[in-house]
């Protein structure tokens, strides 16, 4: 047998240590490559695509306006429609199937039945009046005596020698159903006008000097054109909302089928749209995110 020589031995040890460092090279390209293309799939598979059809709330609006200008951004695949019809129609319109998700800007009641919801965010009901009123503060008691008839002149409460003018929402709206319950005025208000949209009570109310109306808090902030009273001292706002200061308040809901499994477009949009990622988004629209 031929002897190595020291010379031999370190050459034999260099080919050795280069073959190992190859192979390691090799290894780590493979396993880059094999994680580069797990990547590459799980983000194909994360993409989807469809029509998400949205009814409900007008209240609701600004929320949604805001939440689906974002979603597309997130998922450029998917398309979701919003249609204001009221918290009644969304509800039904979740029980029947023809929208994948109901907007309500209340919450559901025991009769509501084959449909739950998901509270997306909390926002004030705004009691307004036109700004050429000199009050500035009601409390509730005056504000229900105001709209149930009892104060049927503002002289009354310290305003103007003027009739009121009481302003509201149809029958099946959730802005009338949170604020007529909270003031304790179920079926109890007299109203000069029973309008269709959060809009059109804020426009009647502008024109109108001796109107008092209630709004949606996400629908009246920084508009001019009519003004918020506070309610016992307290202003509507995103913080007096949170904590419960603010008395006149209510919930923004999802309403989603009991039974009808959501499509994959459909829970894409839910699970985003209440997780804390869109919670900015939510408050820029003048409503009260719940996630964190």
């Amino acid at each position: 047998m031929k002897k190595l020589t020291r010379r031999s031995f370190l050459a034999v040890c260099g080919a050795v240590a280069l073959t190992g460092a190859l192979a390691a090279c090799g290894s780590a390209s493979s396993s880059t490559a094999a994680t580069t293309a797990t990547s590459t799939a799980s983000s194909a598979a994360e993409a989807l695509s469809g029509t998400v059809n949205t009814n409900g709330s007008t209240s609701m609006e600004d929320v949604m306006g805001s939440l689906i200008e974002a979603f597309r951004e997130v998922q450029p695949g998917i398309t979701v429609n919003y249609t204001g019809s009221g918290s009644g129609a969304g509800i039904t319109g979740a029980q029947d199937g023809t929208c994948d998700i109901g907007l309500a800007s209340r919450d559901l009641k025991e009769t509501e039945t084959g449909v739950r919801q998901i509270t997306v965010a909390k926002d004030g009901i705004a009691v307004i009046v036109n700004p050429a009123n000199p009050l500035s503060d009601l409390t509730i008691d005056q504000i229900a005596q105001l709209f149930n008839g009892e104060i049927t002149n503002w002289s009354e409460i310290g305003g103007s020698d003027a009739p009121v003018v009481a302003i509201g929402r149809e029958a099946g709206s959730g802005t009338r159903d949170g604020f007529e319950s909270i003031t304790g005025t179920e079926d109890l208000c007299v109203y000069q006008n029973e309008l269709t949209s959060t809009g059109e009570v804020i426009a009647n109310v502008a024109s109108n000097p001796d109107a008092i109306g209630y709004a949606s808090l996400s629908a009246v902030e920084g508009d001019a054109t009519i003004k918020a009273v506070t309610v016992g001292g307290v202003a509507a706002s995103e913080e007096t909302v949170l904590d419960g200061s603010y008395v006149i308040q209510r919930n923004f809901n999802f309403i989603l089928s009991d039974t009808a499994e959501l499509s994959s477009a459909a829970q894409a949009f839910v699970d985003w749209a209440t997780s804390a990622d869109a919670s900015g988004l939510i408050a820029g629209a003048g409503a009260v995110p719940v996630a964190e």
